[in-house]
């Protein structure tokens, strides 16, 4: 289930544009601020934990295969399953630690001057598509190693 979260957001934030409530036109712009900050804050907390909610089942789901070890040692048949795990674990450390932290100074969780949050803006985009670029060979990746492992011996 987490991995349909956040690949939807990846597919979401990539193609489409996320709808907000709606606040009144006449409505102060403090208050319009207000509505736009907590959306956005649930949309990327939803995000960033469903990355981890996908990371943390697909080890448990490994783990009690008892091919968690072979998956991430890239060995055996599990080798290709591997790689996708591997290129998830890469996109979750890329969410976190390259993605949200500049993210947070686009947004204006956290005050930044124009010029860095311009420098942010472009690091969240090539980060964002890096992810979103990833996660067709990820599944790819994931299905082949699970339902075709055989295929490659």
């Amino acid at each position: 289930m987490g991995v349909v979260v956040w690949v939807g957001h990846n597919w979401a934030n990539v193609v489409t544009n996320p709808v907000f409530k709606k606040v009144k036109l006449s409505a102060p712009l403090e208050e319009k601020g207000k509505v736009f900050s907590s959306a956005l804050k649930r949309e990327h907390g939803i995000f960033r934990y469903a990355s981890l909610v996908t990371v943390a089942t697909g080890l448990f789901m490994l783990w009690n295969r008892g091919i968690l070890a072979d998956t991430l040692l890239l060995s055996k048949e599990w080798a290709v399953l591997g790689l996708g795990v591997w290129a998830g674990v890469f996109m979750v450390l890329n969410l976190w630690f390259v993605l949200w932290p500049h993210q947070k100074k686009v947004l204006g969780f956290i005050p930044a001057p124009d010029d860095e949050r311009i420098r942010c803006s472009r690091i969240t985009f090539l980060s964002s598509r890096t992810n979103t670029m990833l996660s067709f060979p990820t599944i790819f990746l994931m299905v082949a190693g699970a339902h075709g492992a055989f295929l490659f011996h």
